[in-house]
């Protein structure tokens, strides 16, 4: 199949992504408040979706205390408010307990082990959006001398990201022999994985040199964010395998649903996020553990 004929058969995808690509852009762009709120829809969809896939599994996560302590966890992000944030983990897990122990469902610890989850995988993580949009450097390109430096990080990761599906799904099509995990994922290749790579390290690569990052940075930034992509692609596979469903919803054309759309940056934004901030922002995190590793030797040299 030709790039063109892959390109007509996905055209409805296509124009889907173009379109949440550029609300999602203009709304980090324009940070603060929208994009608190973009992110709350977010949660709201994705968390309404993760309920539904565990439904077919049997489970019932409480949907509503899901989404409220997720909505605690984006507004105390975008306030800077993370002292608070251990407290409404804290007394979330409790009113999960709570909920199974008196809602009069079956008392399964399963449902509150699933509601928990929702609240890191389908709150926290997102948050991690609004923790990268705002960082702070002192200087850093031609970019973002002008704006926040956060911004330009996440240029920088969701055009890795784009890259890394538009790579690996050309790259899957054209070439795909070899299963990369054919009980989770039958479609998704070992050749489409490596393309995808290949591609999110080359964007990292290009958005790097404009922000003035160091190649090694932006080779290492790249590395990180495809590969966390795709296993973050991987993990909801599993759910849906496990729960027997195809899609996480069909609110989405041609996409499925939100978190069909959003898995890759569920795991890659939090590990982009710590590394722009302990590496690239500020690199006294990895002096130490240079430092370290050097007295480590030292040791292990006189043993």
């Amino acid at each position: 199949m030709s790039f063109i004929d892959l390109l007509n058969k996905n055209k409805l995808r296509i124009i889907t992504g173009i379109i949440i690509g550029l609300i999602v852009l203009f709304t980090v762009f324009t940070g603060g408040f929208l994009l608190m709120l973009l992110v709350m829809y977010v949660v709201y969809a994705g968390s309404k979706e993760y309920v539904a896939i565990l439904k077919n599994k049997g489970f019932q996560p409480f949907l509503r205390l899901i989404i409220a302590v997720d909505f605690c966890f984006v507004v105390l992000t975008t306030l800077q408010r993370f002292d608070l944030v251990p407290l409404i983990l804290t007394f979330g897990t409790i009113a999960a307990f709570m909920a199974v122990l008196f809602k009069g469902r079956q008392p399964y610890i399963a449902n509150v082990a699933t509601t928990v989850l929702g609240f890191l995988y389908g709150g926290w993580l997102p948050c991690y959006l609004i923790l990268i949009r705002q960082l702070e450097m002192n200087s850093l390109g031609l970019i973002t001398i002008k704006l926040n430096p956060g911004l330009g990080f996440i240029f920088l990761l969701f055009f890795t990201i784009l890259l890394t599906d538009v790579g690996a799904f050309f790259f899957g099509s054209r070439f795909g022999k070899t299963p990369l995990a054919p009980i989770i994922s039958p479609k998704k290749t070992i050749e489409g994985a490596i393309g995808g790579t290949l591609c999110g390290v080359f964007v990292s690569l290009l958005i790097g040199y404009f922000l003035h990052l160091h190649w090694y940075q932006s080779l290492i930034a790249g590395l990180l964010i495809t590969i966390f992509a795709q296993i973050g692609d991987l993990a909801e596979s599993l759910i849906k395998r496990d729960a027997g469903v195809k899609d996480s919803g069909n609110s989405l054309p041609g996409h499925g649903g939100f978190l069909d759309r959003a898995d890759s940056y569920l795991f890659s934004t939090p590990v982009a996020y710590f590394y722009f901030k302990y590496f690239v922002i500020d690199n006294q995190l990895a002096m130490d553990l240079i430092n370290f590793a050097r007295k480590a030797g030292h040791v292990v040299g006189l043993l």
